[in-house]
């Protein structure tokens, strides 16, 4: 993830990790489990996280998007 020091101007709140909880379990609702499973988080992670990451100049001048930081994060933080 240091890859992305300093073309994040700022993070997601404590308000986006309730948001992706919610969206988590509703997805988890619609699949008829009762339960969240890595993948109902990965399925809705892009849909709310997209939109409250903000990048710097240098992030749009080297093309690189919030669903590439979303997508190393997904991809570098271990399921427990």
């Amino acid at each position: 993830l240091s890859k992305f020091e300093g073309l994040i101007n700022y993070g997601a709140s404590p308000r986006a990790s309730i948001n992706l909880a919610l969206a988590s379990k509703a997805y988890a609702f619609i699949k008829r489990r009762g339960y969240v499973i890595p993948e109902d988080i990965r399925a809705v992670a892009h849909d709310v996280m997209r939109h409250r990451i903000g990048l710097t100049y240098e992030a749009e001048a080297e093309n690189i998007t919030s669903e590439d930081i979303i997508n190393e994060i997904l991809n570098t933080v271990e399921v427990p």
